[in-house]
């Protein structure tokens, strides 16, 4: 039995009970994407991207919050060089955006959709200093 917060009770989730639920402890906020350089460029082009390879293997575009997003960086790009990092607001992605645990358990956003160039809030190459990415102060 699975109820939801308005009080009722259902006997399986239906698929307006999870939108309903999916952003339970998740405040609107920017998250974002870690690109290489042809990915970024093939966005721009293409006008919307289905993610990198990864994301095409595992049916979603794996996106980062502030908090995560270095270490996001540290642990599947090290050393990597032309990169690019890039804002969504979250709220433009929100119909086909879940919260869902990875790493260490920690819940992360992952979009089950195309993400599209307009949806993009900013983008910017991260920069490297001493083989270490750098990334923009102040991202949230």
């Amino acid at each position: 039995m699975v109820c939801g917060l308005a009080g009722e009770c259902q006997s399986h989730m239906t698929a307006a009970a999870v939108d309903a639920t999916a952003r339970v402890g998740h405040p609107e906020a920017m998250i974002y994407k870690i690109f290489r350089t042809p990915e970024w460029h093939a966005l721009e082009a293409d006008g919307a991207t289905t993610g990198a390879p990864v994301d095409l293997s595992d049916g979603f575009i794996h996106f980062s919050t502030a908090d995560q997003v270095e270490e996001t960086a540290a642990k599947h790009f090290n050393g990597i060089d032309g990169l690019w990092l890039v804002a969504v607001e979250d709220a433009s992605v929100a119909d086909n955006l879940r919260w869902e645990p990875s790493r260490g358990g920690v819940d992360f956003p992952h979009l089950y959709a195309p993400l599209r160039l307009d949806q993009v809030a900013w983008a910017q190459p991260i920069a490297m200093k001493d083989g270490r990415h750098v990334f923009p102060a102040g991202l949230e």
